[in-house]
C-alpha cells in the first residue's frame, strides 16, 4: 500500500539525519538502498540540513523537522510511514553545552530516547508476522 508516493512497507526512519553521524548514514543509505529515509531532526546546533544538499529532490529522502519527544510526531510517523527499522541518531552530545544547560540533554537524550523507545514498541506490537520479525530499533 501506497500513502502518498510513499511505499512505507519499505522505508527507514533515522533520528537525527541532519548532523555529521546521521547525515552521512542518511546519504550513504540514499546511495545503496532501495527504501525511503525518513529523516526526523530538530536541526539544534548539531543538525545542518547543508549536509543533505545532494538529497534535494530525491523521492527516497522525506525530511521532517520535529523533536524525538514530542509522541503526537512520531506516532504520526509510525503510521504514515510504518518503517521497518528505526535507526536513532539524534542526540545532545556536546559535553561543555551540558554542563551549561542540562536540561536539553535530559530532553533529548533521555525523555526524546524514551519516547521514541516507547512509541517504536507500541508501533512494533500492532505489527504481524513477518513485518513484526522483521523490524529493527538500532541505537
Amino acid at each position: 500500500m501506497e500513502h502518498n508516493g510513499i511505499n512505507p512497507a519499505r522505508s527507514v526512519l533515522v533520528t537525527g539525519g541532519a548532523g555529521f553521524i546521521g547525515s552521512n548514514f542518511v546519504r550513504g543509505w540514499v546511495s545503496t538502498d532501495g527504501r525511503t529515509v525518513v529523516n526526523l531532526d530538530a536541526l539544534t546546533y548539531a543538525g545542518n540540513l547543508a549536509n543533505l544538499d545532494d538529497l534535494k529532490g530525491s523521492a527516497q529522502h522525506v525530511f521532517v523537522r520535529g523533536d524525538i519527544a514530542d509522541r503526537e510526531l512520531l506516532r504520526g510517523l509510525f503510521a504514515k510511514h510504518q518503517p521497518e527499522a528505526v535507526i536513532h541518531f539524534a542526540a545532545e552530545s556536546h559535553v561543555d553545552r551540558s554542563i551549561l544547560g542540562p536540561d536539553a540533554f535530559i530532553h533529548t537524550n533521555v525523555l526524546g530516547t524514551f519516547h521514541l523507545l516507547d512509541e517504536a514498541k507500541r508501533y512494533w506490537s500492532e505489527l504481524k508476522g513477518e513485518r513484526r520479525e522483521r523490524f529493527r530499533f538500532l541505537h
